[in-house]
């Protein structure tokens, strides 16, 4: 299904107040992971204070909507064919609660497998799976407007794609 309908699903179907805005629907071909922006703590909470509200807030309204976005998670995964995830943003402060873990087939190069052993022997990975999955991270942080320029890039593709003809 074409993902402007699986935002307008979501759009249609979440209970009004949940979020401050529409939630940013975040699509590939295993899961939807649907985000969405919690209000931002009070501004006279002292700032040593604010990390531990911001989880407060994430664990509240984690455990108040528990219900509800299981059952909205359940209906969409029969209608998409896809599993659903849910996080939030709070206090600038993305929380993930489900996601999937997908294992994805590669082929390393000997230099390839280097840097993730040295990852693992710096402790900064249990595993070279951990090490890979570190790497596409950074690389994602550090890269995310070309990142985004390629992802409309090809949104731009699949609807060039669609308006041709069948084969």
């Amino acid at each position: 299904m074409e993902a402007a309908q699986v935002r307008a699903w979501f759009a249609g179907r979440l209970p009004e107040g949940w979020f401050t805005a529409a939630p940013e629907i975040v699509q590939d071909r295993e899961e939807i992971a649907v985000v969405g922006v919690l209000p931002d703590p009070p501004g006279e909470v002292p700032e040593e204070e604010r990390p531990a509200l911001v989880e407060g807030m994430v664990a509240r309204f984690r455990e108040e909507t528990r219900e509800r976005r299981v059952e909205i998670a359940r209906e969409a995964e029969r209608k998409f064919r896809q599993k659903v995830s849910w996080g939030v943003v709070c206090g600038g402060q993305t929380v993930m609660f489900t996601t999937l873990s997908v294992p994805v087939m590669t082929r390393l190069r000997q230099s390839e497998r280097q840097v993730l052993d040295t990852l693992v022997a710096a402790g900064v990975a249990r595993s070279r799976s951990d090490a890979l999955a570190w790497c596409v991270r950074l690389v994602g942080r550090n890269t995310d407007t070309w990142l985004a320029e390629l992802r409309d890039a090809l949104r731009h593709v699949d609807r060039v794609r669609a308006s041709g003809p069948d084969l």
